[in-house]
């Protein structure tokens, strides 16, 4: 069973650093600290083309995995089976 927790671990791991980048290739919406330095002065924030929307898909789907392998971590470690 610890190889199965350590392969688990190992996916979270690298499922954190995917998904860091991917909410890091978001544009910015405005009202954070872009704006403060002109960032969100050349941006469109009604606009969302099929890659944006895409990005999102893939950054849910992402995050869901990760949440999900998070519980399963949890609950294993809880009832002893790891």
């Amino acid at each position: 069973m610890t190889a199965l927790k350590i392969t688990l671990e190992i996916v979270v791991v690298l499922l954190s650093c995917l998904l860091t980048l991917l909410i890091l290739m978001h544009k910015g919406k405005g009202g954070g600290l872009s704006d403060m330095f002109g960032g969100g002065l050349t941006q469109n924030a009604g606009t969302s083309g099929v890659a944006e929307k895409n990005l999102n898909r893939w950054t849910v789907i992402i995050a869901l995995l990760w949440v999900a392998i998070i519980i399963a971590l949890g609950l294993l470690t809880k009832f002893g089976l790891i």
